[in-house]
């Protein structure tokens, strides 16, 4: 071993509880220099000591940090002392790759140590087969809640619940509760409500547990527990689910099978990962990059980026046959060939505005149908001043450049009619593509800029072929 990395394995020694991250966030190199010097030479003590205590999310980035070779020997040589929660904190090309270089029996005792909602992060992407295989080396009990969650549809409520909760009976004294709190060993770590059932698990209300501290022994427990009144559907969606949270500044909500029956309970940490989620996706889907990861290879990447680069494709050309129709115009005025690119730059980015605001406004619901007019009516207005300020702008240095106060007019109104159209574009197509069930995040780039572009395109060379015309 090379003395510097003696050394610096050193160093990482001396300061066994100092931070792991550098001032711009991101993990030391000098401790992945020791984690790699270790790994290389196998020594298990100092990976035990130095990255086997480590909180799961800085397990993550450590994880995320290696190169591939070392992250599969860094999981083999911690072993039991691997923590799967991890897994959950980076990407699935990253949590597949690991997975899939690990035996079925060390993932089922990995998985087994895991709150419910966190197995099922880990398994849900896994071969059917090898699911059935870790699912049948878990207690009868777990391996039943498993198999349950990973039968509700992926990204809903279900899929993202912990089936371990607490509940009791409404016939039990508060008293009995907090003894039963106390003395059950199999109860989760973690919980703020205590969530009261019939014989048959149907969901009859909760009781917070700051009530319960606060409440005598002999008070029974359906003399203070409340209705849930905000109990989540187990196929809801879990975007639908965060809002919810949202909304009502939950905690944590019991979650219920369609015979109203308690079978989990959705925290408030599950939902801001959910909300994290969701935003990603979002502004990938509206840069037409689907779901894909730093970690993806290049294949994988350019795949999945060309459907919509080649939808683009096919609009570039429907505008550029709106030029073609005025070359003879610009052969004419070359000054026009110069002046295009402005009034549909400026029309994209007014454009990009609106249907950015909107998407959003689709994804949180914060418009509908009550709203939509009002909103619509607003941008329009928008679009119109602002087309109405940088025409002017712009048509006076247009004018001056050119020394033709006449194709400063013309600018000025193309800039006015494209930010109009900007405008409306940017706000009504989100909203017809959501309308008949496409995803506006996704779409709406595309044909948004189309609009803009033909619009402004046709307007400016149009508007210049027609004075052309009546001056000559």
């Amino acid at each position: 071993m090379a003395e510097s990395e003696v050394q610096t394995r050193q160093d990482v020694t001396d300061s066994r509880e100092a931070d792991i991250y550098g001032e711009d966030g991101a993990v030391r190199s000098s401790f992945l220099a020791s984690v790699g010097a270790a790994i290389a030479d196998r020594d298990v003590l100092f990976l035990r000591s130095h990255v086997g205590g480590l909180h799961p999310s800085e397990l993550g980035h450590v994880l995320e940090a290696l190169q591939s070779e070392q992250r599969r020997a860094l999981v083999q040589l911690l072993g039991e002392d691997f923590n799967f929660a991890a897994l959950t904190e980076v990407d699935e090309a990253i949590r597949l790759e690991i997975v899939g270089a690990l035996p079925n029996d060390q993932i089922a005792e990995g998985v087994q140590e895991l709150d419910s909602d966190d197995a099922v992060y880990i398994l849900e992407d896994l071969d059917q087969e090898d699911q059935d295989e870790i699912l049948a080396k878990l207690p009868f009990t777990e391996r039943i809640r498993l198999r349950r969650s990973l039968e509700y549809p992926e990204e809903s409520a279900g899929r993202r619940m912990q089936t371990e909760f607490v509940a009791v009976p409404p016939f039990w004294t508060i008293g009995q509760t907090i003894d039963y709190m106390r003395e059950d060993h199999d109860l989760p770590d973690q919980f703020s409500q205590v969530f009261v059932i019939d014989p048959t698990f149907r969901l009859l209300g909760a009781i917070n547990l700051d009530r319960i501290l606060r409440t005598g022994r002999s008070v029974k427990v359906d003399d203070i527990m409340h209705e849930t009144r905000h109990a989540i559907p187990a196929t809801m969606d879990q975007e639908e689910a965060a809002q919810i949270f949202e909304q009502y500044d939950l905690l944590s909500a019991a979650v219920v099978d369609e015979n109203e029956r308690l079978v989990g309970v959705l925290t408030i940490d599950d939902v801001v990962d959910v909300i994290q989620a969701e935003a990603e996706e979002d502004i990938m889907r509206m840069g037409g990059v689907g779901d894909e990861e730093l970690s993806d290879s290049v294949f994988d990447i350019s795949r999945s980026r060309a459907p919509w680069l080649f939808v683009n494709l096919l609009t570039a050309f429907l505008s550029a046959s709106v030029i073609g129709l005025f070359d003879a115009t610009i052969e004419q005025m070359v000054a026009l060939a110069v002046l295009m690119p402005i009034v549909a730059s400026m029309g994209g980015n007014a454009a990009t505005q609106t249907m950015t605001v909107t998407v959003r406004a689709i994804a949180t619901r914060d418009i509908d149908i009550y709203n939509a007019s009002r909103v619509i009516r607003r941008e329009a207005i928008i679009g119109l001043l602002n087309g109405l300020v940088f025409a002017i702008l712009i048509g006076l240095v247009a004018g001056l450049w050119f020394h033709n106060p006449h194709l400063g007019g013309i600018i000025a109104a193309a800039m006015v009619i494209n930010m109009f159209a900007a405008a409306l574009g940017g706000i009504l197509i989100p909203l017809l593509l959501h309308r008949f069930g496409a995803d506006p995040a996704i779409a709406s780039s595309v044909f948004v800029t189309m609009v803009t572009d033909v619009t402004g395109f046709f307007a400016f060379l149009g508007l210049a072929t027609w004075w052309f015309g009546i001056s000559h």
